[in-house]
């Protein structure tokens, strides 16, 4: 127990230093290149690192039992030779593809949790929050959380492109999770960058903040790096302005506790939108 407990401290330690290193980046960036006018210590910044630590410590529990299932379903339903191709590419061109699939497979989850009702439920409350920084980006509902993961490492195993067999491979992941968790801090922050020409290829605020709009426009840009997967796929938004209004027409429950149950309870269906808020510059 004592081990168990050590262990636990360790983590949230380890937790702790990375949400002051993300904190040292962020907030002056936010501070000097600021898209809304908003308070470091906003409405809802305990819950959301409440968020921070929750999500990175329980759905690595989770994760364990359903992968390990996958790779097992995997290998009688992918033929060996596909596999086994894949095993002999280079180092590099694993990685680049995980990189594609992992994405790919995050961006079907993550537009499914917003067109199937009872996962809207869930990722609602990471939709919650009216004054978007970077911190927005932990706010998720555990059972959200571990479905995009699901999303995102379920073909990186199955197809091979990451093997548990493979002691090296265990980097292909934590590059994943790791570039991709610092890009959602970033395309989340309250920063009026945008990328020009280069904008096509890699998420920035203004593509996402549009996602967290209230209005039609939410319904838009589901992938978190690579913006031209919302192209192929008709769901990209970008226009040369920013939204006006943040958040979602449900009521949201103000505390944490409230928001991990209310996803369980019946709720009222989500009242239309008629028209889409007008657009407003920075």
């Amino acid at each position: 127990m004592s081990t168990q407990f050590l262990a636990f401290a360790i983590s949230v330690l380890r937790m702790a230093f990375w949400l002051a290193i993300l904190s040292a980046v962020f907030v002056p960036l936010e501070r000097l290149f600021a898209l809304h006018k908003q308070k470091i210590f906003r409405r809802q910044v305990a819950v959301d690192a409440a968020y921070y630590f929750l999500n990175a410590l329980v759905p690595g529990l989770i994760l364990g039992v359903p992968m390990a299932l996958v790779v097992k379903v995997s290998h009688h339903v992918i033929p060996g030779a596909v596999t086994g191709a894949i095993a002999e590419w280079p180092m590099w061109a694993r990685a680049a593809a995980a990189m594609v699939v992992g994405e790919t497979g995050y961006y079907w989850g993550h537009r499914l949790a917003h067109e199937i009702p009872f996962l809207w439920r869930f990722h609602a409350v990471h939709h919650s929050a009216e004054e978007i920084d970077y911190l927005v980006s932990t706010r998720a509902h555990p059972v959200d959380f571990v479905w995009g993961r699901l999303w995102m490492l379920t073909p990186l195993f199955a197809l091979g492109l990451v093997s548990p067999m493979r002691f090296s491979d265990g980097w292909i992941p934590a590059l994943i999770l790791i570039v991709g968790s610092f890009w959602g801090f970033f395309v989340h922050a309250n920063v009026r960058w945008r990328l020009g020409p280069f904008e096509w290829l890699l998420a920035t605020p203004g593509f996402h903040h549009w996602h967290h709009t209230m209005g039609l426009q939410r319904n838009c840009n589901y992938a978190s790096m690579f913006p031209w997967l919302d192209r192929i796929f008709g769901s990209h938004y970008l226009p040369n302005s920013w939204p006006a209004q943040y958040g979602i027409p449900e009521p949201m429950a103000p505390t944490l506790v409230g928001q991990l149950v209310q996803p369980f309870m019946e709720r009222p269906v989500e009242t239309p939108v008629d028209a889409a808020p007008e657009p407003r510059s920075p």
